[in-house]
């Protein structure tokens, strides 16, 4: 973020004020606490817990009951069509009113928000993707400061949209009547999938502060590694700051002991590293991470300063035409590697729920397994950063798609400028982390646009088609393309390229192969099906009798129960586990025996597959299973249910995965 500091303002300050009076170092105040809540219309105020969600506010205050508690998800989807609003003070001093900047910073807003200083409106927010930064300097009074955030009801925000735009946009797995999910930039998985309920959230989810700075500011660094050999490594620190002209010229950088003077040119400060060790993924190598403490100083005064980490090593993606078909495998330092893993998905319906450790836990558990590479799916958030730190620790490669799943979206400029944004603040949070293999633009689009029927079943006319397959183009082969060249990473539009349901398909690039499930395939069928890279195949289990027990009473025990029918998020279902049993027929009596038989067939089901990737002579150079994890407890594909329990599959996984290190 570019802010325009004017050289007359700081002549004024050199020539007025002594260098100590001026140049202080930039300070940040947490601004997480003393906040209230509550619904508009209503007159009494609530603690709210920052960052939260609407939900889980309710929840702490004892206006709602467990929203995982048998069906209470059926109850709660009022509050999505309601507006909540937040407040908090900030108490101005002297001190702070006399620095000559005074930033507030919104890591994350959720979604459509109306932020007012003392009644003033400050900004609006439509995207829970981004940050968001204001300048408050000239709007702050001595004393008390009334920050108001006002969140609007995506239903009511969008559903003008929806009925406006002359055709219905598919629309992931959300399946009320008003489908507004593809103009609404916010996690997918909140209007519902089919592993997951409906929760439609809304609140400060990401932490909120205020930047104080006077003359100059970092906003960012950028390590490209330009040449690495066994003796040295060459790495450029692209260095993004704000100062005023007469004060770049009068500054300089500390990056590590080494100093550098200033050049607003190129920002560039370029530095030798010698004898470098290089990071690898898990059971490649090492992970190695190098730390360099960056500042901004004028005289013996640093201004500001960061800590920026960084790997040294090569990642490529071969995506291209050979003798079977078209390839599709990674180069870590220029050495082919199979990769092994899972598709992870957000851990919580309620974000800011999930802990450090909770983090910490679930990424140990995939190393521990033999993984070496996650994916972060299409349908939920770009994590927190606690997350890549993790994987770049553990040596977990992290395929990382962006925020589209499953849908279609709008095309009006505005929309596309939001996503653009969107896209240019994520990679450019998560381009230093070693740990980032690959940006892939959306899951399931193209293939379902290819294959699943929607002009048909969206009665779309040729001049429909036309525009929302164009608007396709241009947001994943240009807008995306385009932010990720720019940084120089590997970039795929979709996943996946090639469609299960023709045997010649799993020549070519990545796959998701669900004939075993949707397809209703025998299990044996996923040694007969094995693609380039496999980037999606599972199969369902219930969660252990431990879990189910948190979220069920006695009379809930049965197997075709109102809680466990409405726990059941996928069309085929619980008939399809029954199927792979020998079991179309069940008695109530059998709840629990046939409870443990999910878990060995979805055990049985992963062995099938995992065994043939492994075991394809080079065919398949990839494999990630659905699913890690759960976001609540509940059937699904995961081998990790919510509360961290690790199902019979997670077994079979580990011990596939291990004996081919």
């Amino acid at each position: 973020m570019k802010r325009f500091i004017p050289s007359i303002l700081l002549f004024t300050l050199f020539t007025n004020c002594t260098e100590t009076e001026v140049l202080k170092p930039v300070a940040t105040i947490n601004l997480n606490d003393n906040w209230e809540f509550r619904k508009v219309g209503d007159s009494t105020w609530h603690s709210a817990t920052i960052p939260g969600v609407v939900h889980t506010d309710l929840l702490a205050n004892e206006f709602i009951e467990d929203p995982y508690w048998r069906n209470n998800e059926l109850d709660l989807q009022w509050i999505e069509n309601e507006d909540w609003e937040y407040r908090t003070t900030i108490i101005a001093d002297k001190k702070l009113l006399d620095r000559e900047h005074v930033e507030i910073n919104f890591d994350g807003l959720d979604t459509y928000a109306q932020v007012s200083l003392n009644d003033r409106l400050i900004l609006e927010t439509n995207n829970m993707f981004r940050s968001w930064t204001v300048e408050l300097s000239s709007l702050l009074k001595l004393g008390d400061n009334k920050l108001t955030v006002l969140f609007l009801s995506p239903i009511k925000v969008n559903k003008p949209l929806f009925d406006s735009l002359g055709y219905q946009l598919p629309a992931g797995c959300e399946t009320v009547d008003t489908k507004i999910s593809p103009f609404t930039r916010k996690a997918a998985y909140h209007f519902g999938w089919d592993w997951g309920p409906r929760f439609v959230t809304c609140g400060i989810w990401r932490p909120v502060s205020l930047k104080l700075f006077d003359a100059a500011i970092l906003d960012g660094v950028k390590v490209v590694t330009k040449e690495i050999n066994e003796d040295y490594a060459i790495v450029e620190y692209h260095i993004d700051y704000s100062a005023g002209d007469e004060l770049a010229k009068q500054m300089h950088f500390r990056i590590g002991d080494k100093k550098y003077l200033l050049d607003d040119v190129d920002r560039i400060c370029i530095d030798t590293i010698f004898n470098p060790e290089l990071w690898w993924p898990s059971a490649s190598g090492l992970q190695k991470i190098y730390s360099t403490p960056i500042s901004i100083v004028f005289g013996e005064t640093v201004l500001d300063s960061t800590v920026v980490q960084f790997g040294l090593r090569s990642i490529e993606l071969i995506n291209e035409p050979d003798s079977i078909g078209t390839s599709f495998y990674f180069k870590v330092n220029g050495e082919p590697t199979f990769m092994k893993g899972a598709n992870y998905i957000p851990q919580d319906m309620f974000l800011p729920r999930v802990t450090n450790k909770q983090y910490k836990e679930l990424l140990i558990a995939a190393k521990d397994a033999g993984m070496n590479m996650l994916r972060v799916w299409g349908g939920g958030i770009y994590e927190n950063d606690i997350f890549y730190d993790l994987c770049d620790s553990l040596g977990l490669l992290v395929w990382q798609d962006f925020m589209f799943a499953g849908s279609m979206y709008p095309s009006d400029a505005d929309f596309l400028e939001n996503i653009k944004v969107e896209a240019e603040q994520n990679v450019a949070r998560l381009q230093n982390h070693p740990c980032i293999a690959l940006w892939c633009g959306n899951n399931e689009m193209n293939v379902a646009w290819h294959n699943w029927g929607w002009q048909k079943q969206y009665n779309y006319s040729p001049t429909d088609s036309a525009k929302i397959w164009n608007n396709y183009l241009n947001i994943f082969d240009t807008i995306l393309r385009n932010v990720v060249s720019k940084n120089g990473m590997s970039y795929v539009s979709t996943s996946p390229q090639s469609n299960w349901g023709t045997p010649e398909n799993f020549n070519h690039g990545s796959m998701h192969y669900w004939g075993v499930w949707h397809g209703r395939e025998e299990l044996g069928s996923y040694a007969d099906n094995v693609g380039r890279f496999m980037v999606e195949y599972g199969f369902q289990s219930f969660p252990c009798k431990k879990t189910i027990l948190s979220y069920t009473d006695s009379s809930d025990w049965k197997w075709e129960s109102d809680v466990m029918a409405n726990r059941q998020k996928s069309y085929v279902g619980n008939d399809e586990m029954l199927s792979k049993m020998g079991r179309p027929n069940c008695q109530p009596t059998e709840f629990w025996t046939l409870i443990e038989n999910t878990l060995k067939t979805q055990a049985t089901a992963l062995e099938i597959a995992i065994y043939n990737h492994l075991n394809s002579n080079g065919h398949c150079m990839g494999t990630l299973f659905w699913q890690l994890n759960d976001c609540w407890p509940g059937p699904s594909w995961s081998v990790i249910d919510y509360y961290g329990e690790k199902k019979a599959a997670y077994s079979s996984v580990q011990q596939l995965f291990l004996e081919n290190e």
